[in-house]
């Protein structure tokens, strides 16, 4: 390589590397701007110098329990639920390199939801002596894990190819789509309203201890992602390249789609079916950063988080004294942005 060629190189690296953190930057300040305008926002009017009182002292704060134990808790769980599936759905656009993959599109949300309906469902029985709507997180989890193992044992043909993930979801989701809503017919009046809110996608209630349940999937996930950004990177070249690179395919797509499992799982495990944000975040993100997935996936789960925060926000405060799911909001948004998508790409995809 001539030294030109070398000052080129770096060149780049660093308009690349500068790129990255000024997007960091910038959407961090938004997402600070946004959770602090949350926290000052709701049925209950509060001032922010009252709500900062209330975070440095809440001993001697009246609105101490609506700050710490109503607002920010669920602040923080939109946080963690819009990076969650804001990660995923990045993960999965490269790995699959097909611009419109996401959680909703390859089945897991589907069997996640499918899951919980089910589990909604038995409460409504007399089994609910047996079960406890604690566990529907579980549920949730579970049914996403079922899903994407149909996923790539119905798509496995000597490997398992990024076509045949991305038909398979889609039918496999439908499948399951049609099984949620008979769910939903045939089950008592009260589990069916709390299917259908749930459904939609709401942060309604959340506690701090559904902030403890999806944090450590995000802490375990993030690093392995960025320890085969690399490998996610050559895949995206084709199969044959990568192999030509020494990259593990099939067990480096596996490693990739069990992370990408995990966090959708456990997001929608907690704030139920939020759709479009896998989609929709990474594609913003995309645009400040590229596609590489080492800068993709932080800037994707920043721009996530602020979908998911000001979704909710809305739903708090634009129909009070309605609380309206997020999940309404996102859709509003998510699905013309598919169709704009499935549009442009209809050429290539």
């Amino acid at each position: 390589m001539t030294q030109s060629s070398t000052l080129t190189y770096e060149s780049g690296a660093n308009n690349e590397s500068n790129r990255l953190l000024h997007s960091l930057w910038l959407l961090s300040l938004l997402l600070a701007a946004s959770a602090g305008l949350s926290l000052c926002l709701g049925s209950f009017p509060t001032q922010p110098l009252q709500v900062l009182s209330a975070l440095t002292a809440p001993a001697h704060s009246d609105i101490a329990f609506i700050i710490w134990q109503l607002r920010l808790p669920r602040i923080v769980l939109a946080i963690l639920v819009g990076a969650a599936l804001a990660m995923s759905g990045a993960i999965l656009q490269s790995i699959v390199r097909n611009p419109l993959a996401s959680p909703d599109v390859v089945g897991i949300t589907s069997g996640a939801a499918l899951a919980a309906v089910l589990y909604l469902t038995l409460l409504s029985t007399s089994l609910s002596t047996l079960l406890s709507i604690h566990w529907l997180p579980a549920a949730a989890m579970l049914g996403a894990l079922v899903s994407a193992l149909l996923v790539a044992s119905l798509a496995w043909k000597n490997g398992i190819s990024p076509s045949r993930v991305v038909l398979v979801g889609i039918g496999l989701a439908a499948a399951m789509g049609a099984g949620t809503t008979l769910l939903i017919v045939i089950s008592e009046d009260s589990a069916a309203m709390t299917a259908y809110v749930w459904l939609t996608g709401s942060l309604y209630a959340a506690q701090w201890g559904d902030v403890m349940g999806l944090m450590p999937w995000l802490l375990a996930a993030t690093p392995v992602v960025l320890a085969f950004s690399r490998h996610a990177d050559a895949m995206a070249l084709g199969d044959q390249v990568a192999e030509g690179l020494g990259v593990p395919i099939l067990r480096s797509r596996m490693i990739l789609l069990g992370c990408s499992v995990a966090l959708a799982g456990a997001a929608v495990a907690f704030a139920g079916g939020l759709s479009f944000v896998g989609l929709i975040a990474p594609h913003l993100a995309a645009k400040l950063v590229g596609r590489n997935l080492a800068r993709l996936v932080p800037v994707s789960a920043l721009v996530g988080a602020l979908i998911v925060v000001n979704a909710d926000l809305l739903g708090r405060v634009a129909f009070l004294p309605k609380d309206l799911p997020a999940g309404i909001f996102v859709a509003g948004i998510g699905a013309p942005f598919f169709v704009y998508l499935l549009h442009r790409s209809r050429g290539r995809v």
